[in-house]
């Protein structure tokens, strides 16, 4: 129910004013810092101006097309066929996870996940199974019907939002939001199935709210922590804050080794130095769509995604070959034109004339 304040009041936290204002007393680290810390990690052989270097362990990533992708209202929903092609593509880019939807969503999106996890299993693809549901048991109860009728493991990623303005919209309080955490874990936990906690518009949400999640999650016993940038708004300092103080607050809960999920869009066009940048800050997953598509103006783009971390060392590198033909599989499936400065596949990319024309006219002047 609405409070009756004015929704001018409900204005949204922002990350990016907190990385540059007066330093609380657990400051997170400066920008100038990380990358001294990351040129560090980076072997005396590799380019040192770099900040990423070869963590303990790759980081991972999550494929969102079946899920965000085409929740954009220019993409096509794949058919059955152009669904089992996407995952088979990957698979072979080396994707480690993949979202199967929101089964909760329909009956055509349960037996789409159900045959996705079918094709997986059966194909051997090494590929985790994950979910969204709402923070609604109804929901959660769906992701495990998947589960049972196809006899594997699924991680259901539950979303909530976390920022003023949906709270304002829907009336909700501190206590409705725990309580709604408490009631997916506790269907989630009923059916055997591990649960990720995805705070919606984290970057636009204040701390307080942030922590009274982070508690609510961790006291469930979530086994994962996605940090949301909804509306594609935050930059690479607002992304070092909101990490680190993630990792204080789930440190300061008894939760240090709890893990961290990135999700990303591009409102600002931000969304892939968003997601690097979540990287170099340590998380272990990231989020992104198939050439970026998505809601308004997408996702962070998962093709350049892997392509720079293998380029960085923080994952295998994958031959842009592979790259170019993930592109195409998704191109079709989604209906999606490749644009001609895609940089792994479009046109522009794939001609060296903007090169001669440059030397042309030097020799010319």
């Amino acid at each position: 129910m609405s409070d009756g304040r004015d929704p001018s009041t409900a204005a949204p936290f922002d990350w990016n004013r907190a990385a540059s204002a007066p330093a609380p007393a657990e400051r997170p680290p400066p920008l100038g810092r990380l990358l001294a810390e990351g040129w560090a990690a980076v072997r005396a052989e590799d380019d040192a101006w770099l900040p990423l270097g070869r963590a303990a362990r790759p980081v991972e990533v999550l494929d969102e097309t079946l899920r965000d992708g085409i929740q954009g209202v220019s993409t096509v929903n794949p058919s059955p066929a152009q669904r089992v092609e996407l995952v088979h593509a990957m698979a072979g880019i080396g994707v480690d996870a993949v979202n199967l939807g929101l089964p909760a969503a329909g009956p055509r999106q349960f037996e789409d996940a159900c045959l996705l996890v079918r094709e997986i299993v059966a194909s051997r693809l090494p590929l985790a199974l994950t979910a969204a549901a709402r923070t609604i048991a109804a929901d959660v109860e769906e992701v495990a019907r998947v589960a049972d009728r196809t006899g594997a493991p699924i991680v259901v990623y539950t979303f909530i939002g976390s920022s003023p303005i949906r709270h304002f919209v829907e009336g909700w309080g501190p206590d409705f939001l725990v309580r709604s955490v408490e009631d997916a874990a506790r269907a989630a936990a009923a059916a055997g199935l591990p649960f990720c906690l995805v705070a919606e518009d984290a970057t636009r949400s204040p701390p307080d709210m942030l922590r009274t999640l982070f508690r609510a999650a961790v006291d469930a016993g979530a086994a994962r922590i996605c940090l949301c940038d909804t509306t594609g708004h935050v930059t690479p300092p607002g992304v070092a804050s909101l990490i680190a103080f993630a990792r204080r607050e789930l440190a300061a809960l008894g939760a240090p080794r709890l893990e961290l999920d990135w999700h990303g869009h591009n409102d600002r066009g931000l969304g892939l130095a968003a997601a690097l940048w979540a990287v170099a800050c340590g998380v272990e997953r990231v989020h992104a769509t198939a050439l970026g598509v998505g809601e308004r103006v997408g996702n962070s783009c998962l093709e350049l995604l892997i392509d720079n971390l293998g380029r960085l060392g923080s994952r295998a590198a994958v031959p842009r070959e592979r790259l170019a033909a993930y592109c195409a599989v998704a191109s079709r499936a989604l209906s999606w034109p490749i644009p001609p400065d895609h940089p792994i596949v479009g046109a522009g990319a794939l001609t060296p004339s903007a090169g001669a024309l440059t030397r042309t006219a030097l020799t010319r002047t």
